[in-house]
């Protein structure tokens, strides 16, 4: 019963997550001149109930987790939530209401965090499992090329149909060719710091020791040429790389991983129109805005016209903007809240990866510091990367920002990377036998052990 009642700070700020929910539905149906629905009810009673499962799951199952990084992803599918209802209320032709929806879809992520936690019970278990979870991350990430694909299929493979429901493999074969490419840096370690040729005063790796970058690297390649789609691989291997070097610590990984990503780019720019039409539209939106360039435009559109404060929760026009609910959920909210509300989601970002980072740096093992490094690396590349999108500073790569966005597969990837962190952060915590002995307050089992 203990338990229950030792995560107060992570209760304290869950609650204050759903009054910012709250306060946000308020101020924008009051904006729109709608009475209080039941659907805003259905909202926060939903978001109460799923954050409230969270809760207890993370005090019955990992009670020495870090008890901020619930809140932050709480406080972030709030704003997304608030975010995607607003433009259920612009009634976009083609869209239908994705509000209610993405409730069911946290929910389905709680459930999957919930999972994880349950079957996981130490993160160096997963090591034994490595290389069969990274088989199994390469048949998800090349599923898509060969499922069958409907007649309307967009032009990029990366989704598999099951009846009504499609679903994006590629956000879970992320995760378990982390925990592959995790064991494989912790059992490989003193390979990658063998040192070969030194130029310009760096230290290079010899060539055979470049065999593992390389594979990633080629298969980023292969899956980016055939699924005509450059943005999982580019966060993959980029997350791979910055695995790498904290491994490593040498500066040389990051040079040959720069010119790996240009050369693969430019390769890949050669063959794809797809890929053509983005570099296109990010040096100049404005001049395709009647074709592949109306929706980054629109984007800019709306980000200039919030400046710094924004239009107003409810007085702006994210609607103007296509897929605004997930690609594009960042210009939308930059618009109506202006860049104080977008600097303050990148700081909510901020402090999810500091907190991951916070858990690699007190695990014990190597393995578990590889893990949770690379598992909050792939945050901040992937936040990275779709406010560079938004904004014109990078082209447009198609991944959605987590926690926030609708959708359903990268919701419930992002909630096992969430267990994942937060299963690191409890074998960080938790008190070894001897600091249990000596703790009159410790948990029964741990001052039992001891003796």
């Amino acid at each position: 019963m203990s338990r229950l009642f030792s995560r107060t700070r992570e209760l304290v700020l869950l609650i204050c997550s759903a009054l910012l929910l709250l306060l946000m539905l308020f101020g924008l149906e009051m904006s729109q001149g709608r009475a209080l629905s039941t659907e805003m009810l259905y909202l926060v009673g939903g978001f109460i109930g799923v954050y409230a499962i969270a809760h207890l799951a993370i005090c019955l199952t990992a009670p020495y987790a870090d008890q901020v990084l619930l809140p932050v992803v709480s406080t972030l599918n709030a704003i997304g939530l608030v975010v995607i209802y607003r433009l259920d209320l612009a009634e976009r032709p083609g869209y239908g209401p994705l509000a209610e929806r993405q409730v069911l879809w946290s929910l389905a992520g709680v459930v999957m965090l919930v999972l994880t936690l349950v079957a996981v019970r130490d993160h160096k278990s997963l090591s034994r499992y490595s290389y069969l979870l990274g088989v199994a991350g390469l048949v998800l990430l090349a599923l898509p090329l060969v499922w069958p694909q409907p007649v309307d299929f967009a032009d990029a493979r990366i989704w598999i149909w099951l009846g009504p429901f499609s679903i994006q493999p590629g956000e879970f074969s992320k995760i378990l060719l982390l925990i592959f490419f995790a064991q494989l840096l912790a059992q490989k370690r003193s390979l990658f710091t063998v040192a070969g040729r030194r130029f310009l005063g760096l230290s290079f790796p010899r060539l055979r020791d470049l065999a593992p970058i390389l594979v990633v690297w080629a298969i980023a390649i292969l899956i980016m040429g055939i699924s005509n789609d450059f943005g999982p691989a580019l966060l993959l291997f980029a997350t791979v790389l910055g695995m790498v070097y904290f491994a490593t610590s040498r500066t040389s990984w990051l040079i040959i991983g720069t010119g790996l990503v240009a050369v693969g780019g430019y390769a890949v720019y050669q063959v794809s129109g797809k890929i053509q039409e983005r570099v296109n539209n990010f040096i100049d939106p404005l001049a395709h805005y009647d074709t592949t360039g109306y929706q980054p435009s629109q984007a800019l559109f709306g980000l200039s016209w919030g400046g710094v404060t924004g239009t107003g929760l409810g007085y702006g026009h994210p609607d103007m903007v296509p897929v605004a609910h997930s690609d594009y959920i960042l210009a939308a909210l930059g618009e109506e809240l202006g860049f104080v509300g977008l600097a303050a989601v990148l700081v909510l970002f901020a402090i999810f990866t500091t907190r991951g980072f916070h858990a690699a740096l007190q695990v014990r093992d190597s393995y578990g510091k590889l893990l949770a490094a690379g598992l909050s690396t792939t945050i901040v590349i992937q936040i990275f990367v779709v406010a560079g999108g938004i904004s014109a500073l990078l082209p447009m790569t198609g991944l959605t920002t987590p926690f926030m966005s609708a959708g359903g597969s990268a919701i419930m990837a992002n909630y096992i990377l969430l267990g994942l962190l937060l299963r690191i952060s409890n074998g960080a915590n938790r008190p070894t036998d001897f600091d249990a002995a000596a703790d009159p307050a410790a948990e029964p089992e741990l001052v039992g052990a001891a003796r």
